[in-house]
């Protein structure tokens, strides 16, 4: 089977878990080649569409799998090869794009959710408008998997001298770039103000391997997103057996579900930082890595399910 990836490029690269799930798909013995879309905007999307015709041509897909919704609009302006869409969040969270990704949901063959809200975001549109059993018999739910053979636990100590970091202090992780508006760096910041002697450190410009050791050497991981699909931080941070401090976002309630040393809050910092510094003060670590094989969220078992709807 060959398959056609369809996603961004403006970052000069394929983001770590679209490329992850290829890679996983290619193992399974699917043949996948990528088309990257190096302009921004409907126009600059317009902009690229004989390219893809080109590359269809050249390539001759069985079908394209397209990732977030206006590359999967943009994939079903031809009609040739029939377009799986993934949804991500950002593609139903932001207004300026749901009205897209609305378009891609009704043109794309079979449309995958990474999470159950915003599968159900977009249901609740479509069942208003009387294409309630349309849409479920094309949508999916499968949330992004997880390396677990990279993603795994190594000793704090190790962890830390690696990275350089201080071995006696306490350190959270927040889950993002502080200059991303989506991730909330200013109520993390508030929370970390609220706690003694403990440092946030920022998500950015990490490798794949250097983010092991970071969730690793790390006490907690905070996240305080205003909106999220199925964060993979999460997930990666449960592989490497990193508790977890959420506000309630996307599918992190879920994610957690069963595990004592992570929790779920509200916006205000007080809770927040409360239950921040009960898990600081514990120091335990969690066994998230079982409850992500339970739930079959490693690359290989989510690769699968992914080539059932290929096929």
């Amino acid at each position: 089977m060959r398959v056609l990836v369809v996603c961004s490029g403006n970052s000069g690269k394929v983001s770590p878990f679209i490329l992850e799930q290829a890679e996983a798909l290619m193992g399974l013995g699917v043949e996948i080649d990528f088309f990257l879309i190096n302009k921004k905007g409907i126009l600059g999307y317009l902009h690229e569409r004989k390219k893809l015709l080109f590359k269809i041509y050249q390539f001759s897909p069985d079908l394209i799998h397209s990732h977030y919704g206006l590359s999967g609009l943009f994939s079903c302006l031809q009609q040739n090869v029939p377009v799986i869409s993934t949804y991500h969040g950002s593609d139903i969270n932001n207004r300026g794009v749901f009205l897209f990704s609305l378009i891609s949901i009704l043109l794309s063959k079979k449309n995958i959710f990474v999470s159950e809200r915003i599968y159900l975001k977009a249901f609740t549109f479509y069942k208003l408008i009387g294409f309630k059993r349309f849409f479920t018999k094309k949508s999916i739910i499968i949330p992004c998997g997880v390396d677990l053979e990279l993603f795994c636990s190594i000793e704090k100590n190790d962890a830390r001298l690696k990275l350089g970091l201080d071995i006696e202090k306490k350190y959270v992780l927040f889950a993002g770039s502080f200059d991303n508006r989506v991730k909330n760096a200013p109520l993390a910041r508030n929370v970390i103000e609220l706690l003694n002697n403990v440092e946030l450190l920022e998500l950015k410009f990490y490798t794949r391997l250097q983010v092991v050791y970071l969730l690793n050497a790390v006490d907690c991981l905070l996240m305080t997103s205003l909106s999220e699909g199925s964060p993979q931080i999460v997930k990666e941070a449960l592989s490497c057996g990193c508790p977890i401090v959420s506000v309630d976002v996307g599918d992190v309630k879920e994610l957690i579900l069963g595990l004592e040393e992570c929790a779920v809050c509200s916006y205000e910092p007080k809770e927040i930082s409360i239950k921040l510094n009960s898990i600081l003060r514990n120091g335990i670590r969690i066994n998230g890595r079982d409850l992500l094989e339970r739930r079959e969220m490693g690359l290989r078992q989510v690769a699968q399910r992914i080539i059932k709807l290929y096929n």
